[in-house]
């Protein structure tokens, strides 16, 4: 496999499980030391930069709530002391919370935003900073979500995230591109994740899958893909733009219903 990030160093936030894993695993794969954040799941992140080591790369975990500003920074500061520096970042923490917005608990509907949206901006924020302080450029993609423009029901906070982390990254995308910072947004469709068991049975997954244009959810690594194409350096001319990856979720596919095609 091309080494294509040697030498380069990355954050991966949401690193302990699904999308957020298997792009850690992809870019320490091409060549990338990476730190992991996480705030759940510490057993499967100490797997996953074990899987790290594996590959020849290095690998630190940070269990840091990112909706904690002074706490990311330090987070970020420590990455900067013990790996010189942060080339890449892929912010793919979340949290969800879903419920009619009228009768959602606010507790909730406040985590939802502070860490799906704030969170995103904490680490942002920190890495463009450090990124700047070093004048070396890099390389940013920000996990959103096709809740950014299709207002499922019971999702209102979410909604209100992932829809905040488009315009916030296509801001900085303008802010940032003459210094040769690249902020970039992924959309991932539905895909089989760990998280999707808070809101789902095994069977509903199943069940539902079938039902979608392709036939099934996607995978972590399929996701990882795309974001890992994102930060491809000969990709170098892509800044500020929308990669999504749905199975056609966004298609007019329920008008296909009934036609024995899917």
């Amino acid at each position: 496999m091309d080494q294509v990030f040697a030498g380069k160093v990355a954050l991966v936030t949401g690193a302990s499980s699904g999308i957020g894993r298997a792009t850690a695993l992809q870019l320490a794969e091409q060549g990338a030391d990476v730190a992991l954040n996480y705030w759940t799941m510490h057993e499967a992140a100490e797997e996953t930069k074990a899987a790290i080591h594996k590959l020849g790369r290095k690998a630190i975990g940070f269990c840091v709530d990112v909706s904690d500003l002074a706490a990311v920074e330090e987070m970020v500061s420590q990455i900067v002391v013990q790996l010189g520096k942060i080339d890449l970042l892929v912010t793919a923490a979340v949290y969800s919370d879903r419920a009619p917005f009228h009768s959602a608990d606010l507790k909730g509907f406040h985590q939802t935003i502070d860490v799906s949206l704030w969170g995103a901006y904490h680490v942002l924020r920190a890495c463009t900073n450090t990124m700047l302080a070093k004048k070396q450029g890099g390389a940013v993609v920000i996990v959103s979500s096709p809740h950014a423009v299709i207002p499922y029901p019971n999702c209102m906070a979410y909604n209100i995230a992932k829809a905040g982390l488009d315009m916030m990254a296509k801001t900085a995308a303008i802010e940032l591109i003459s210094h040769k910072i690249r902020v970039n947004i992924f959309h991932p469709g539905w895909t089989d994740t760990p998280g999707e068991r808070k809101f789902f049975s095994e069977d509903t997954i199943s069940q539902a899958g079938k039902t979608l244009p392709m036939g099934r959810l996607a995978t972590p690594d399929e996701m990882a893909r795309g974001i890992v194409f994102l930060l491809d350096p000969r990709n170098e001319y892509m800044s500020g733009i929308t990669l999504t990856m749905d199975g056609g979720l966004h298609l007019p596919w329920w008008s296909k219903r009934g036609t024995g095609e899917f």
